[in-house]
């Protein structure tokens, strides 16, 4: 039957706590996996650039098909794709839970972030389909925003919990339960949707496209930084941006295009944008380097760490309510420069972090540089929205979505690249005979190493891999000031336009739904 557009009852509100719930999963699976590179790095013994990869993986594939699986969701229901997604993430998450090698394990992310991709855009498309009412939808949105920020909060505790009881593939089977609640209650309390208009044949080679040209560019970027110059990474980088002028020249002139390419001639749409791939590159970047040094560096548990790393959310909050405050006072584009300048000063101090320092001040640093960038976002996500034309609201927030985890990633590869080529340049040619060459690497496989040499000869290679690993974090946070204030000139000039923003009323969008 065709949906109403009057206020949501107890029906739509139980079905938005089923959204709710892969929502917080999906957010949490990069934080949880932050603790357990160490033992990942002693198991599996993974290569420097197969650790990132397993870091990476599963954001590349997500970001590369969250347009494409947007798109699908409106010509196969949006609701048939979550559960597709779900089923997938269960699959995906037991064969990672149980994988033998770090290839195994690399495959298994690109398979979380394939069925990733399919749910996150299908939780936000309906909820906007169950709630009509303005006030309501403001709610659930909201709702779904603390979601993400809470799972990201909880992802580190969570993940730290279990790896002091349990081995390190546990960290994965979180979402089993979860994905399958989902799959048992959905068809009863969610309602499906096809957008109406969409009876194009679907852009199969505008999918392709999307997908290739990231993988080989990310691939190239990240190997070049970590290994050297050579042939192949660089031949696979230019590949991907040539890939990439071909997606853009397919959006252009497909019939059904994935996305509309007009979108990003709105100042205020690409300015937004621009603003959130930055802040996530800054934030999710650093946030590996700090779990390593906690437990590598400073020898904590996983779970003491977790605990320990959620002190700088208390900056996160408070720079969330600040900006709250300034945000009828003060011009949007200022207020982000601003954030971006307080980021700066974060990345600044991390600087000063060595393998002695004492522990508040990787937490103050990580707290500073956490409220700027965090700060900077809390206007984006209605900023994307409004500054889009009604109609294509949902391909608005998909971008988003893409730019949001497409920085988190491209901060991971390449802060993370820019310290571990500092940290192999420093162990090459240091390390005793016999050592492998796991700890030249990792921080990971030198504290395993460590563990195995002798007396002073463990001790003095600990000394020399946490050296080098703090060498590698002040590159990376040089790097990372550098895009930093970059970002703040960009949001100063791309959204300086903007006037302060005043309360005004939203009217209710059509929708088309059946259940």
């Amino acid at each position: 039957m065709t949906a109403t557009t009057g206020r949501a009852g107890r029906r739509e509100w139980i079905g938005l706590a089923v959204l709710l719930l892969p929502t917080l999963v999906l957010s949490m699976d990069m934080g949880v996996l932050f603790f357990a590179v160490p033992y990942i790095s002693t198991t599996l013994a993974p290569s420097g650039t197969q650790q990132l990869w397993i870091m990476d993986m599963y954001s590349f594939l997500l970001a590369g098909l969250l347009i494409t699986m947007g798109a699908l969701g409106d010509r196969i229901g949006r609701r048939r794709l979550l559960m597709i997604g779900a089923a997938g993430f269960i699959g995906a998450s037991l064969l990672a839970a149980w994988s033998q090698d770090a290839d195994q394990l690399i495959a298994a992310r690109a398979l979380l972030g394939a069925a990733g991709a399919t749910v996150m855009p299908s939780t936000l498309a309906l909820i906007r389909n169950m709630f009509h009412d303005p006030k309501q939808r403001q709610g659930a949105l909201g709702a779904w925003g603390g979601a993400l920020t809470a799972g990201a909060t909880l992802g580190p505790v969570a993940g730290g919990l279990l790896l002091d009881h349990f081995w390190w593939g546990a960290v994965f089977l979180i979402a089993v339960p979860v994905m399958a609640l989902v799959l048992l209650t959905a068809p009863a309390l969610l309602p499906e949707y096809r957008a109406p208009g969409r009876a194009g044949r679907f852009d199969l080679l505008g999918a392709a496209l999307s997908l290739a040209a990231i993988l080989p560019a990310v691939y190239g970027i990240k190997t070049l930084a970590v290994d050297g110059w050579s042939l192949p990474p660089a031949t696979a980088l230019a590949g991907g941006l040539l890939l990439a002028l071909a997606f853009y020249r397919r959006q252009r002139t497909a019939a059904s295009p994935l996305i509309d390419l007009g979108l990003f001639r709105i100042r205020t749409f690409s300015g937004a944008i621009s603003v959130n791939t930055l802040a996530m590159f800054a934030m999710m970047g650093f946030s590996l380097f700090t779990s390593q040094y906690l437990q590598l560096v400073k020898g904590m548990s996983p779970f003491t760490a977790s605990l320990w790393a959620l002190v700088p959310s208390l900056g996160v909050g408070a720079a969330i309510g600040v900006s709250s405050a300034l945000a009828g006072k003060v011009r949007p584009g200022a207020l982000m420069a601003g954030g971006f300048v307080v980021g700066a000063t974060g990345f600044a101090m991390m600087t000063a972090v060595g393998a002695h320092s004492p522990l508040a001040l990787i937490l103050t640093a990580a707290g500073v540089l956490a409220a700027g960038t965090v700060g900077t976002m809390t206007m984006t996500a209605e900023m994307v929205v409004s500054a889009a034309p009604a109609e294509q609201a949902g391909a608005a927030s998909a971008t988003s979505e893409t730019a949001v985890e497409l920085g988190s990633s491209l901060g991971i590869a390449l802060l993370g690249a820019a310290g571990a080529a500092v940290y192999r340049h420093q162990l090459d040619g240091a390390l005793p005979a016999g050592v492998g060459s796991s700890a030249t690497d990792t921080l990971g496989g030198a504290v395993s190493a460590a563990a195995h040499l002798p007396g002073q000869v463990g001790a003095d290679l600990l000394e020399t891999a946490r050296g080098a690993f703090t060498d590698g974090l002040h590159v990376a946070a040089v790097v990372g000031l550098v895009f930093a204030l970059g970002a703040a000139l960009l949001a100063h000039r791309l959204l300086g336009h903007l006037p302060v923003p005043t309360p005004a009323a939203t009217a209710p969008e059509p929708e088309h739904a059946t259940v």
